[in-house]
């Protein structure tokens, strides 16, 4: 799979990504797409704007293109509201429960932590950071990592709170009780600009 290792913060303000997957970073952070002329004031076409929030989206799940377009066409497949699937299984990544529990401080360093074989899933090992969750599936950590893990969440000045997540920070444990309602994901996500720009 290919990997963007260009400068991150001026790709994530080009397609108005403010998660930015770091919650080190503050909203002081220029808000303007960057280059000279990222502050000029143009109207943009709806495919601009439908590109615009898919960009938006990935980047902040920090997925490939076509690994975007494989959850759309999945979700688009199943009984119901096909952009409210799509980030459902977005936020079911190992990776993301992960960083949504505090075990990591990035994304990215979360799906490091997969990648580097630290965690396990039901008792077994997962280095896999797209693994899907299903309700009731637990992650654990090895006894080896359990320190490392421990301290990057205690460097993390945030409170942490999912009502679809339940996590044992004294056992560094996480369950991961069902997918979460659309009404409980990022509000600003306008998925149908998504479902338009796929559906062209």
């Amino acid at each position: 799979m290919s990997r963007y290792t260009g400068p991150s913060n001026k790709l994530f303000r080009n397609f108005g990504v403010k998660d930015l997957s770091n919650r080190k970073l503050t909203s002081s952070m220029r808000t303007t797409a960057s280059g000279q002329h990222g502050a000029m004031r143009k109207k943009p076409s709806d495919y601009a704007l439908q590109l615009k929030e898919k960009q938006k989206i990935r980047l902040t799940y920090l997925v490939s293109e076509k690994q975007f377009a494989k959850y759309y066409e999945k979700a688009s497949r199943k009984t119901g509201v096909t952009g409210t699937i799509m980030l459902q299984t977005l936020e079911s990544r190992l990776d993301n429960v992960l960083f949504r529990a505090g075990f990591a401080i990035t994304r990215k360093q979360a799906r490091q932590i997969v990648n580097h074989a630290h965690v396990l899933v039901n008792g077994k090992k997962v280095d896999v950071p797209s693994y899907i969750l299903k309700a009731g599936d637990v992650i654990s950590l090895k006894e080896s990592s359990k320190n490392f893990v421990k301290a990057v969440k205690e460097s993390i000045d945030m409170a942490l709170n999912f009502a679809w997540l339940t996590v044992d920070y004294d056992n560094m444990q996480i369950t991961f009780d069902r997918v979460p309602e659309r009404e409980e994901m990022d509000p600003e996500f306008k998925e149908q600009l998504v479902i338009e720009y796929y559906s062209k």
